[in-house]
């Protein structure tokens, strides 16, 4: 290994170090399953807007991003990043608030228990669909999240893939089962801010390196097509291709998703205030739209490296190793370099972590406290039910460390698919729940089915057939599920009168 790997190593291993530290001191502070799950409401403004935003990102903020935007260029990244940025602000905007206040209102501390107490769901049939849903796109998305980490290892120092998997997936398994919710947060706000580090040294250094910022821009404007948001460059044959009105649609789509992601939707329920909800819309919502902006903006730079031989032309999706090309290039500059560099890995590392720590804590609370609880009413002490549910927390992990063990297995389709199926089964249940009187118990069940078993269908039957067709399945999915939660509940018996006034009393506050 040599001096520079060495130096990112232990800048890396640094990090790693620090969130085991975290996850042993905030166990201290987790008494009881509300603890563990929803960090017992404490959670401040910046906490909540930042770990919000980082559990969110995964490392498609430092790897997906900047390898499309240099690839394609603007188009592709450009509307998907509008799309994000106006679901992030309208999630905080529309949904944080009344969630916040329902939940408390009827004691939920998971996503499928607000589902049914919302709707004095007795037999807790939504608990169990909620529940569900979670464990099928949870799991698969947290294996790609340790697959992700492992891969990182390896092409950096040639590591033994699976031994680097494991590593990675048994420390963000150790915190998030030592320190819970208020573990998962704080390491998460931690982790945004050493994402944030991580993009300004890509863009100083790469800048830099390309030649300086007006070079990148004239290289970007040789493309045809590269620098266009009604068109997108083809790095095979040097061309442009169109951008259609249907395309932008579709990727504007991803913006829905943020109505219905069980980690993002429990900071709002976590957080201390819901006076305080505005400040964290406010810095939640500028940090995602700049974080996002440099992510883009990496990828033209280190197109413009690849112009000048900095580093080598990348293709496919080796384009998504941009970051770890420049971070490469930055550690042979001295010893001090090579530790910024490792501070920058270590961003990759954050964006994965702070995800999956999210993800296996909904996934675990699914097993423990919605399904044994709430769906088959086991009546079990809070501190057992507490051992439970980090037992259940590492069944789930380690289901996600064996669909990891395939080193070429898909990491940004699998969180693709999941953001649509969260999206489509739960964000339209979600707003009418919220903001529909007229909801029922039946059209929420409905809606939640349609809505996570339209995304198999247009995924897998419809999308391949290709031209009109061809849409992200969000957006087909989630309106059927909206539509088919105000057709039965207008098609069934309206709620009771109990139902109807604890909605009005929730709006009333």
């Amino acid at each position: 290994m040599s001096v520079s790997q060495l130096c990112m190593l232990i800048a890396m291993l640094v990090y790693l170090v620090g969130m085991v530290y975290i996850g042993i001191a905030m166990s201290k502070k987790t008494e009881t399953v509300g603890d563990f799950f929803l960090g017992g409401r404490k959670l401040g403004p910046i906490v909540t807007a930042m770990s919000a935003e980082a559990s969110d990102m995964s490392s498609y903020l430092l790897m997906g991003l900047p390898g499309l935007a240099y690839l394609t260029g603007l188009a592709d990244v450009g509307w998907t990043v509008i799309g994000l940025a106006a679901g992030t602000y309208l999630n905080w905007l529309i949904v944080a608030k009344p969630l916040r206040r329902y939940s408390e209102h009827t004691g939920s501390i998971t996503l499928p228990m607000f589902f049914s107490n919302r709707y004095h769901d007795e037999k807790r049939i939504l608990a169990l669909i909620s529940a569900l849903w979670i464990i099928v796109f949870f799991i698969p998305y947290t294996a790609s999240g340790f697959a992700a980490c492992g891969k990182l290892f390896a092409s950096l120092f040639g590591a033994d893939y699976h031994a680097a998997m494991m590593v990675s997936a048994v420390i963000i398994i150790f915190y998030t089962i030592m320190g819970g919710f208020l573990a998962a947060s704080t390491t998460d706000l931690i982790q945004s801010i050493i994402m944030t580090i991580a993009l300004v040294i890509m863009v100083c250094f790469g800048t830099v390196q390309a030649g300086g910022f007006s070079a990148v821009i004239e290289n970007a404007k040789a493309l045809p097509g590269y620098l266009s948001l009604s068109a997108t460059h083809d790095p095979v044959s040097g061309t442009a291709s169109p951008y259609g009105p249907i395309t932008v649609l579709s990727t504007l789509a991803w913006g829905l998703g943020y109505f219905g992601m069980p980690h993002i939707l429990l900071r709002f329920m976590a957080i201390e205030e819901e006076n305080k909800i505005a400040l964290s819309r406010r810095i939640a919502s500028v940090w995602v739209v700049v974080a996002m902006a440099i992510a883009v903006l990496i990828g033209f730079i280190g197109l413009g490296m690849s112009h000048v031989g900095a580093i080598p032309v990348l293709e496919g999706s080796d384009s998504e190793t941009v970051v770890v090309r420049i971070s490469s290039l930055l550690s042979t500059h001295g010893i001090l370099p090579a530790l910024i560099a490792g501070v920058v890995l270590s961003g990759i590392l954050a964006c994965t972590m702070s995800t999956s720590d999210s993800q296996l804590l909904a996934a675990s609370s699914s097993v423990s406290n919605d399904i044994l609880v709430e769906f088959f009413h086991v009546k079990i002490a809070q501190e057992k039910l507490l051992n439970i549910s980090r037992l259940c927390l590492l069944a789930i992990a380690v289901i996600g460390v064996i669909l990891a063990w395939n080193p070429n297995s898909s990491v940004f389709g699998i969180v693709s698919f999941a953001w649509a199926g969260f999206g489509a089964s739960f964000g339209p249940a979600m707003l009418l729940a919220l903001f529909w009187r007229r909801s029922n118990r039946q059209g929420a069940i409905a809606g939640m089915l349609s809505g996570g078993l339209f995304i198999f269908i247009w995924k897998f039957l419809v999308r391949p057939m290709g031209g009109a067709f061809n849409i992200y399945e969000l957006l087909p999915a989630f309106l059927v599920a909206l539509a088919v939660n105000v057709i039965v509940s207008l098609a069934t018996p309206a709620p009771d009168a109990a139902i109807v006034r604890e909605f009005d009393e929730v709006h009333k506050r």
